[in-house]
Order: C-alpha cells, then structure tokens, then sequence
C-alpha cells in the first residue's frame, strides 16, 4: 500500500518518528504540500494523511486510487466527507489525544492574565528591579482566583479537564452544556448560558464550532457578562466575533482575553485583536506538547492498521 503524508511537518517537525506508519506500507511524507500540488503527490496513493491541506471533491475524483484518508487532527472540515462516502473511502480523525494539553493551556492562559509572569520577568531583565526603589514592583493588577467562579460553556472531556483544574485552584465551576452527563455534575454546576454570562467571573470556551455556537461571543452576549470578566478560548476562533471583543477590551467591559484560536488562521493581519489592549494571542499551540503529538501519531497508526484489519475506528464519514 502507498501511503502520503501531505503536511507533516506541524504534526512531527522532527521530534517523532513515523516508523508506525511506515510499517503498514510505502511511505512518502511531504512537509508541506501546496494546493496546486496535492493530485500530483497523492498520485496512486491508498492512503493519505493530512492535518491542514484541504482534500476535496475535485481531488477525490483525479486520485482514484484512495481507499483511506487521515485527518491528523480532532477537526476535519478540511476533507470533503461527502464526497468521500460516495466513493467508499474511509475518513477517520484521531479525537481524544490532547484532552489534559488543551486544559492546562486553557489554564496558562488565565494564570498569564492573572499574573503576566513574561512581562515581570522581562521588566526584571531589563533592570527595573534593580534601579526600584520599593523592594518590588509590579506593572498590572495581580489577580487572585481562589474564591472566583469559571464558567465552562462546553463540558466535554476538555471541558471537565479544565473544571478539574479550576476546581484545585480554589475557583466554583459552573457550566453550559446541550448534552449534561454525570461526568460533567461530578465537576461543575449545570446551569443555563444566561447565568452562566451572569456570574462567570471567567469565560472558557470549549466548545465545538456548530451553526448555533458560531458567533457565541458577540455584542449581545457580551452586554449580559459581568464588568471585567476575563475571556478564555482556545477552542475555535470563529466562536468569537472578533470586532465585538476588540470593542468590550477597549471599553473594559472584557477585562482581559486569553486566546490561542482566531476567526482566520493563521490570523489577519488586519484582525482587530492584534491592537486590542489586555488581548493575549497565541498561534493555535493548545495541542501541540511532544506527548500530545506522540497520542496523535500513535492514534493516526493505528486508524489506519485497523482499517486495513476491516475493522475501522474513529470513522467520521459513516
């Protein structure tokens, strides 16, 4: 069996080893792979692996070869499904793997906002210490969160890891979700989106991207959260409508956001975020620890040792 992998690159720069996949065929890893060149590098493949680079319709019928494709990721928007099952292959994603790396991001987020260790420790490099006449300084407001409630909206498996972490830092944990299970009560309070806008003193994210959670975040939603509530989302970006959170950093209505998605990724550049005072943004790195990526590899092995087994897993298109 040929086997391409078209984007390997942000899921093993390196630091892992494709052995496992390369055991179940003939394998070709590209780093990258440009739209114009993905028929040409899938050729007669059975299998292609890709995290990024879109597999569409058009691809599907130019690359009749293909039995199987892996999403090396949880989301897989980037392959055309449906026109995956009408030709009979097997679109399999790999979910689960970087449940605990998303929370404790989740969690880094908050705890920078609350004490901005980067800025303090530059500011010390730069000297101010040394020259301050106080016997410490510090440049914003340090917050402490034991006591303080966070508010979860989405409490599946990352969500409830986030609430565990919360829950040790001393904060109440209330929480929305459509689908409340037992494992979620033994974490955080259910309660509705509304109450949950009104007493949150910290907003995290954690839920899909559907028709009814895009946008989740806007004017209207904001108007109901408390003056300086604190933002988390490295869930999906297109949860938020970016111009509206620019507008509540701006106002102080949003003391401050922790994010690690955006609306378009990589970001626009004219993204009004990127001017947004008290606006952390990193570069969607939530799942990216060795360990995390190591599960993924491993997962992504095995999807597709099961599937040459006849026994396929973690099937998105059946």
């Amino acid at each position: 069996m040929k086997i391409v992998v078209l984007d390997g690159y942000t899921e093993n720069p390196g630091d892992l080893s494709w052995d496992r996949i390369a055991a179940l065929g003939e394998l070709t890893v590209y780093d990258r792979t440009p739209a114009a060149r993905v028929v040409e590098r899938i050729g007669d493949a059975e299998a292609v692996y890709t995290n990024k680079t879109p597999v569409t319709r058009e691809t599907l019928e130019r690359c009749p070869g293909l039995r199987f494709i892996g999403v090396l990721a949880t989301g897989y928007n980037v392959v055309d499904c449906a026109a995956a099952q009408e030709r009979g292959i097997v679109v399999t994603n790999i979910p689960s793997y970087g449940t605990q790396a998303v929370a404790q991001f989740a969690i880094a987020l908050l705890l920078e906002i609350c004490h901005h260790v980067g800025r303090h420790s530059d500011a010390v490099r730069q000297g101010r210490w040394s020259q301050c006449e106080d016997w410490c300084f510090w440049d914003y407001p340090l917050i402490e969160l034991a006591g303080k409630t966070m508010g979860i909206v989405g409490l599946g498996r990352i969500g409830q890891a986030t609430a565990r972490m919360a829950s040790a830092l001393g904060m109440r944990v209330i929480a929305f979700d459509g689908k409340p299970c037992a494992a979620g009560k033994a974490v955080a309070e259910y309660v509705s989106l509304d109450t949950l806008f009104e007493e949150a003193d910290v907003v995290a994210l954690h839920c899909p991207l559907l028709t009814e959670t895009k946008g989740l975040v806007c004017r209207e939603t904001l108007a109901k959260m408390k003056d300086g509530v604190i933002l988390i989302n490295n869930s999906r970006g297109q949860l938020i409508v970016e111009a509206d959170l620019a507008e509540a950093l701006a106002s102080g209505k949003v003391y401050a956001a922790g994010l690690d998605v955006a609306e378009t990724e990589p970001i626009a550049p004219d993204s009004p975020l990127l001017q947004a005072e008290n606006c952390i943004i990193t570069p969607h790195i939530s799942w990216a620890p060795k360990e995390s990526r190591q599960r993924l590899m491993e997962i992504a092995a095995d999807n597709l040792k099961q599937f040459l087994g006849g026994h396929p897993v973690n099937v998105v298109n059946a």
